[in-house]
């Protein structure tokens, strides 16, 4: 009987802390960039720790090719509203936002695209994994075949 007390106790603590530390972000606050950039243009959110074992970046003559990941805790909406905000600032065109679980935020300028895509992971998705995929623009994704495609 004391074995199933102390671990109705056990469990009790176990779920209050999970509800006061899953509690700890408001969806109205503001989520503002760190200093450090790994490139300069595209802002990350405090709070967001770099994957390095999952990303990769190369970068010459002008042109840049890069997916780079972050993880940490916060709430995907904020996340979200960040890029809206911020992303502008840095000249960087929202062109549309998909939602399918993951979220894609789809930003273009001059001669790049920029695809950051959001989700949530760990027990109660209280994490969230930003991937931002970096490139060139297509020059003439126009083109046509000279032979269809059957």
């Amino acid at each position: 009987m004391k074995v199933v007390r102390l671990f109705s106790l056990l469990a009790a603590c176990f779920l209050l802390t999970a509800v006061l530390t899953g509690c700890a972000t408001t969806p109205d606050a503001r989520i503002e960039p760190q200093a450090v950039l790994k490139f300069s243009d595209i802002p990350i959110p405090v709070g967001l720790k770099s994957l390095p074992l999952a990303s990769y970046s190369f970068e010459s003559a002008g042109v840049r090719v890069a997916v780079l990941k972050y993880l940490g805790r916060g709430n995907i909406d904020q996340v979200i509203n960040f890029y809206k905000e911020q992303m502008p600032m840095y000249n960087w065109s929202l062109i549309n936002i998909v939602e399918y679980g993951q979220r894609l935020l789809n930003f273009e300028r001059e001669n790049e695209t920029c695809i950051i895509t959001l989700q949530t992971t760990g027990w109660w998705n209280e994490e969230v994994l930003v991937t931002i995929s970096v490139g060139p623009k297509s020059q003439n994704s126009a083109r046509k075949a000279k032979t269809p495609v059957k």
